[in-house]
């Protein structure tokens, strides 16, 4: 077994053992990270679904961070996914944007705040992944890019999420009922002291 596939499992323990509140902090984070890489890219390449998504992982983020006036808003874009055209059962031959791995992980952590359930943090934590091999793939059809060991690049993004649970778990206090709303102050706290942290960026990553 690869390092990568053990720094996985580990990953997967953590989400089973914290609250649902943590996890969703856990899946915004990771979402956010793919979220402004793919924005990062020239806007050819961008997913136009995936660039639509952005309103609601914004509305994900103030819900992990205590303010549940935002459940609606979350409920809603989850409910536009899945009455749209990319919320199918065609397989190849229906629209694939949903299946970037940034819009991926946006939806995922959408269900991770609105349920709580630890598949749907762990979903997002794989899509993480998937990215960086992406990603290694890319660098490998680019003959002038040396290509990183891919146990590495993988164990490094999945060493990144364990650091992110590390930080989480210092905020397991006030996240443990954050879907009931926590007071203002409090959220603005957290945005300033878990926001920015998890959301920047990895090695491993385009540009």
């Amino acid at each position: 077994m690869g390092v990568w596939r053990e720094l996985s499992a580990r990953v997967e323990e953590r989400l089973e053992a914290v609250s649902a509140g943590e996890r969703g902090v856990f899946a915004a984070g990771v979402a956010e990270r793919l979220m402004s890489r793919h924005e990062a890219l020239p806007v050819e390449e961008q997913a136009p679904f995936t660039v639509s998504l952005r309103p609601l992982l914004n509305s994900v983020w103030e819900g992990v961070l205590g303010d549940s006036t935002v459940f609606s808003a979350v409920k809603r874009g989850v409910a536009e996914y899945m009455l749209s055209e990319f919320c199918h059962n065609d397989g190849q031959d229906g629209p694939d944007d949903a299946d970037e791995p940034a819009g991926a992980a946006v939806l995922y952590a959408a269900h991770a705040y609105l349920f709580g359930c630890r598949d749907f943090a762990v979903w997002t934590s794989r899509r993480a992944v998937e990215a960086v091999d992406q990603y290694l793939e890319y660098l490998a059809g680019q003959e002038e890019n040396e290509v990183p060991d891919p146990d590495e690049a993988l164990g490094f993004e999945l060493q990144r999420q364990l650091q992110d649970l590390d930080r989480i778990a210092r905020y397991s206090k006030d996240l443990r009922y954050s879907s009931t709303g926590l007071p203002v102050d409090t959220s603005v706290r957290l945005r300033v002291e878990l926001r920015a942290p998890l959301s920047g960026r990895n090695e491993y990553e385009i540009g």
